[in-house]
């Protein structure tokens, strides 16, 4: 079994609803910053994956948002704004629905390329999420005042977190310097 099917399949046996004070315990804990947050894009058209020839620099050859992906990416800025959790930075895998779900929430994203959806292509899996963990990781020696965002794909976070997410789902995780990451709690807004 491949590293991304055990990741899928451990995130998905490990999946639990948070109870209500454990949800107030995490927005506690954002609001005091220093927390990396890992978000899956919002829901999409139908389908799965990406059509073929599908191309990064054009939107309309990628599976994209719904209204109702856009609806739950700008309830997900609300919320943020609501529990005022500071934003220090955004990232976003370059495919165009996290894009669009990272701007519609937070304003502005920078594009990260490791981040990017490797759905298609398994055998990347490892060179992806070890980069994505070692920024994590530098994060514990940097503390940032605010929490960094990455806006990215369900193989992405399974894969750093042997979670399995939905759409528009949030994991919430402290840069650890010795082994990337500490999961803290999962969060669907």
């Amino acid at each position: 079994m491949s590293l991304t099917r055990r990741a899928f399949v451990s995130g998905a046996l490990a999946w639990t609803v948070s109870p209500a004070w454990a949800a107030d315990s995490t927005w506690q804990r954002l609001r005091a910053g220093g927390l990396v947050v890992l978000m899956r894009h919002a829901s999409t058209v139908a389908g799965n994956g990406d059509p073929p020839n599908f191309r990064l620099d054009d939107c309309s050859t990628q599976r994209n948002l719904s209204d109702a992906g856009r609806d739950e990416a700008r309830r997900i800025g609300e919320r943020f704004r609501k529990e005022r959790v500071p934003v220090e930075r955004v990232y976003t895998s370059p495919w165009c629905r996290c894009r669009e779900t990272a701007t519609l929430a937070f304003g502005n994203a920078q594009d990260w390329e490791p981040l990017g959806s490797f759905f298609d292509s398994p055998e990347r899996d490892d060179e992806r999420t070890e980069h994505v963990r070692k920024r994590i990781a530098s994060y514990s020696i940097r503390k940032p005042k605010g929490n960094v965002v990455m806006v990215t794909h369900a193989v992405n976070i399974a894969s750093l977190t042997h979670r399995n997410v939905g759409t528009a789902e949030l994991v919430v995780v402290r840069p650890d310097g010795c082994c990337g990451l500490r999961v803290l709690d999962q969060v669907k807004i």
